[in-house]
């Protein structure tokens, strides 16, 4: 589905949203958007999505940076194109992880980066004095 600069939400989520979009069209698996504005300032959102093999992790990476250009959205950085396990795009305001099944168990970004734990660090700052 090519999408146009009117079709996308200009939320805050503006970004994250269309690459969840193209990942869906590229027939993507558990893809899940992680907000982590309460756990870091290095970016909002985080989308981590799985690829039924290297080279579909590979076709995922380009289709989202190909569609992005035609949005004027380019990546700050991509890792990983390589070696096809594991690809990272970073758009600043959402960092996208393209990851192999094994991958994702093993370093369980969906754990590490839960947005609950958000939620209790934030209750902590505030019963600390911190935030």
């Amino acid at each position: 589905m090519a999408l146009t600069s009117d079709q996308i939400d200009l939320g805050d989520t503006r970004v994250a949203d269309f690459v969840i979009t193209v990942l869906e069209d590229a027939k993507a698996s558990d893809v899940r958007l992680l907000d982590v504005r309460q756990l870091t300032d290095i970016t909002d959102y985080m989308v981590i999505a799985n690829g039924t093999s290297r080279r579909h992790v590979v076709a995922m990476a380009e289709r989202v940076r190909e569609a992005g250009l035609k949005l004027a959205l380019r990546p700050l950085a991509v890792e990983g194109e390589g070696e096809g396990e594991w690809i990272v795009l970073d758009y600043g305001d959402a960092v996208i992880h393209l990851m192999m099944p094994d991958r994702r168990v093993f370093y369980d970004l969906d754990g590490l980066w839960d947005p609950e734990l958000g939620q209790i660090l934030k209750q902590r700052r505030q019963l600390t004095g911190d935030g």
